[in-house]
């Protein structure tokens, strides 16, 4: 997380919604609920010096999409490349063994449970192994509703893959009350598309600015701290 970061709302004309039951909340996962991003940098490091292409933390930032091919046509994969470097990269992610939740994050999603709203997940990461992710942290029950990277639908911010899990859980017909939760300015984006409120986590790919540049309508250093606050507000 950044070092001063200073909470930042910018609400939308009316504020925040009364809560309804059922409302939805849609989460982003790599950098979001788990701290995965230490891993993806450090595969993309090893993916793109043996495609001979220098990568570092600015360029990371500059070239991010959560397509990963769009992201490596922006850092130089020559097209005949591109396969051969998703592949790698899988392989080379899959071998990491030490990701884990952000601190909280599993008590933060029970409360929201427990408060009745209805949860699912929209990621640019592989089903597989996102799904072995959420049976492994305890989060599959709580997060029932998925869309995978993978999966054969537009990739963010485009928002279909949002209005599908919307539709999943009951509350296509009322977009404008979801929440769409992420770390980088295409969630954001999303969110905005669709209507849904987007909350900003920041993460080492996005700061507050370039959240809140995105669309977001509020800004917070983690998921727990922002369920904290979202409950309490609450009662």
């Amino acid at each position: 997380m950044l070092e001063g970061w200073r909470h930042e709302r910018q609400d939308s004309i009316g504020g925040v919604p009364d809560r309804q039951a059922s409302d939805a909340i849609v989460f982003d996962w790599d950098g979001t609920l788990v701290d995965t991003l230490a891993a993806v940098l450090d595969a993309n490091v090893r993916v793109l010096a043996e495609c001979g292409i220098e990568f570092d933390m600015g360029r990371y930032r500059e070239a991010y999409a959560p397509d990963w091919r769009l992201m490596y046509q922006r850092l130089g994969v020559p097209a005949d490349r591109l396969t051969f470097a998703g592949r790698r990269w899988l392989e080379l992610y899959r071998d990491t063994e030490d990701m884990q939740p952000f601190p909280g994050t599993g008590d933060a999603l029970r409360r929201l449970a427990g408060a009745g709203y209805v949860m699912g997940i929209v990621t640019a990461g592989d089903r597989e192994i996102v799904q072995a992710q959420l049976e492994r942290f305890g989060f599959a029950e709580l997060l029932p509703v998925r869309v995978f990277g993978d999966d054969p639908i537009a990739a963010k911010p485009h928002p279909d893959p949002l209005l599908r899990v919307l539709r999943e859980l009951g509350s296509g017909d009322r977009a404008e009350r979801a929440r769409y939760v992420g770390d980088v300015p295409d969630d954001m984006r999303m969110a905005r598309a669709v209507g849904a409120r987007g909350i900003g986590i920041v993460s080492i790919v996005s700061d507050r600015t370039a959240l809140l540049g995105a669309g977001a309508a509020e800004v917070h250093p983690s998921v727990a701290a922002w369920v904290g606050e979202l409950l309490g507000m609450e009662g």
